[in-house]
């Protein structure tokens, strides 16, 4: 599960850079559920939140 999750991580912070699309149309896209678990493993796993870490480009 770690690994799936980390790699998730990875296509996320392509996306968030390299799109316009919001950040839960990305959760869906990736194939989460709800958002909010999409946003809580993306900020244990970099330690900023989707929309702290698209802000930092």
């Amino acid at each position: 599960m770690e690994h799936i999750h980390l790699e998730l991580v990875e296509r996320a912070k392509s996306l968030l850079w390299g799109t316009e699309e919001s950040i839960s149309e990305i959760a869906y896209e990736l194939g989460f559920e709800h958002p909010s678990h999409f946003t809580k493993i993306f900020k244990a796993k970099t330690g900023k939140s989707p929309s702290e870490y698209r802000n930092l480009n």
